[in-house]
């Protein structure tokens, strides 16, 4: 298989001030874990960024820049979006399709929104997904905590098998990769 690791909206904006998501240092450091070993093991590395026009994640601004700590090599790529889907009305796609990519792996912000509906999306796309357990994070809602949701959805995507493809959990420190 070639593997592509896809790392959803790692971005400034979301590890900083009173919304900020969950343990930012923790899961830039397990994301970075990860990509070291992606990399390595010659897997493609693809930064997704969100972006919006109403002055938050606004393109270029310092919130919408990667977020500090994380590690992003001279190889790796970027894929700009505006919904949750990081597959609607961008080239990841057609990215993954020309590289012969045919398992993902995801990590990254948010849990419940951009990680879930690219999982999902992923999935109906014909693409196994490994999910690293604990290095996608949330900052939770009014219903639930940040713990809460990133369990439930450890829990959740890795259940669904109407795709036909399925969701593996695995933590960064047990994440492995064979060569190609």
């Amino acid at each position: 298989m070639s593997t592509a690791v896809l790392v959803i909206d790692v971005q400034q904006g979301l590890c900083e001030g009173d919304g900020a998501a969950l343990d930012c240092v923790g899961t830039i450091e397990r994301i970075n874990q990860v990509t070291a070993k992606a990399r390595l093991a010659g897997a493609r590395v693809i930064f997704i960024q969100h972006e919006s026009t109403d002055g938050y994640l606004e393109f270029n601004s310092a919130a919408w820049q990667l977020a500090k700590g994380l590690n992003v090599g001279a190889s790796d790529q970027r894929v700009r979006k505006t919904t949750p889907d990081a597959f609607l009305r961008t080239q990841l796609h057609s990215l993954l399709l020309s590289n012969s990519i045919t398992e993902l792996v995801m990590c990254g912000m948010h849990t419940e929104f951009c990680v879930d509906t690219t999982t999902r999306r992923a999935l109906s796309l014909g693409f196994p997904v490994v999910l690293i357990s604990d290095a996608h994070t949330s900052a939770g809602n009014e219903a639930i905590s940040a713990a809460q949701v990133i369990a439930h959805h450890n829990a959740t995507l890795t259940n669904i098998s109407s795709f036909g493809p399925r969701v593996v959990a695995v933590s960064a420190s047990d994440f492995t990769l064979v060569p190609a």
